[in-house]
């Protein structure tokens, strides 16, 4: 093999060699579907592990595939242009939300910096991507309090990994590094409630609004669910309890609530349990072959991803529905659009886009800063 080893550029190289590693390794940690009034989903937004918070049109990424391709046979994945590019954070972008659905609504989410940040979401749709990055303000920005130890020195700014939202009440809930959960006024900017109780920090929340509560997964094994009016714990579950497996297994990785917010779904490691809240009643225990690291609701099925490349769809009893192939090969999100199309984000900046039959509409590679 022949070259001219007089124009080699060992810093350009290693610098390739870099940029590489750094696009393999993007975690995409969350995504969600814009409530745009479309029937076909088309508009996604992602939340990263550099701190982009960016929004894409499937649309456009079905478009520039030849017909008939499918692009996780061949592991050739589209570099995807994103509509809106944000970056939301100093540090890993965790989760994206909504908040309402109409003129009015805010694109939040939530990172490693602690911060909560809310865009208009139509300022974001119709401003160029080229004036955004750094260039739009959000118009929302909380930031977790710190705790004050001896001689009056403050904490570290807790990181926010997950947040819930409750419209009728103007409430962002937050769960938190520090072990609390947290409640944000909307308008005024200031935290109403602290929910104390947890032992480690907090992994996930979601708001179950129809009780006025909010329900929280910890590090520490259990989830709990709280009254927002007092702030108070009323009700501890423990899905490992009597388990000989405890320990990094033994934690709640995410939660899950049907549209009746009657019933939970609760990771814990290689476990999914499937509660009655009514009852306070385990109905079915799931065991997964991997961490499941993401769940939702579809009427009465539930869908789950993990460490594995694969979307399991369960029955209530646990029984397996399906499984499709994804091209994560660790998945931390899987968002459900009301056609039935579902997207399932994770490691390598990728997003997987599966349509309510089981085929591959496409796969892209979300846009590194």
């Amino acid at each position: 093999m022949r070259g001219d080893a007089t124009s080699w550029d060992e810093n350009a190289y290693r610098e390739s060699i870099l940029k590489e590693r750094e696009i393999q390794t993007r975690t995409v940690f969350r995504t969600a579907w814009a409530p745009d009034g479309n029937p076909n989903p088309d508009t996604i937004v992602v939340a990263s592990s550099d701190g982009v918070v960016a929004s894409y049109s499937i649309s456009s990424c079905i478009s520039k595939l030849p017909l008939g391709f499918s692009n996780i046979k061949t592991q050739k994945f589209l570099a995807a242009e994103p509509i809106s590019f944000l970056q939301g954070h100093n540090g890993p972008a965790y989760d994206v939300k909504f908040y309402s659905d109409d003129e009015a609504t805010l694109l939040l989410s939530c990172g490693d910096d602690g911060r909560i940040r809310g865009w208009r979401w139509k300022d974001l749709t119709e401003v160029s991507v080229t004036l955004q990055g750094n260039d739009v303000e959000p118009i929302l920005d909380l930031v977790n309090p710190q705790h004050k130890g001896p001689w009056g020195a403050l904490s570290p700014i807790p990181e926010n990994n997950a947040i819930a939202i409750n419209t009728q009440e103007g409430s962002i809930f937050a769960a938190s590094g520090d072990s609390c959960a947290y409640c944000w006024d909307v308008e005024t900017g200031k935290v109403k409630v602290v929910f104390k109780g947890h032992s480690d920090y907090l992994h996930c929340i979601v708001a179950r609004n129809s009780a006025n509560q909010i329900i929280t997964g910890s590090e520490d094994g259990t989830a709990r669910i709280w009254d927002c009016k007092s702030g108070k714990c009323i009700q501890v579950i423990e899905p490992a309890k009597g388990l000989k497996s405890r320990g990094f297994f033994s934690r709640i990785s995410c939660i899950a609530l049907d549209a009746s917010e009657s019933w939970l779904a609760c990771s814990n490691g290689r476990n999914l349990s499937i509660w009655n809240l009514p009852a306070s009643e385990r109905i079915s225990t799931i065991p997964t072959r991997a961490t499941v690291q993401d769940a939702l609701f579809d009427n009465n099925q539930i869908l789950a991803v993990g460490a594995e490349p694969l979307l399991y769809r369960f029955d209530m009893n646990g029984a397996i529905l399906s499984h499709i192939q994804c091209a994560p090969p660790s998945a931390f999100s899987v968002s459900l659009h009301p056609s039935g199309v579902t997207a399932v984000g994770g490691y390598g900046g990728l997003v997987d886009v599966i349509s309510q039959f089981g085929s591959h509409m496409c796969t892209f590679r979300s846009k590194s800063v």
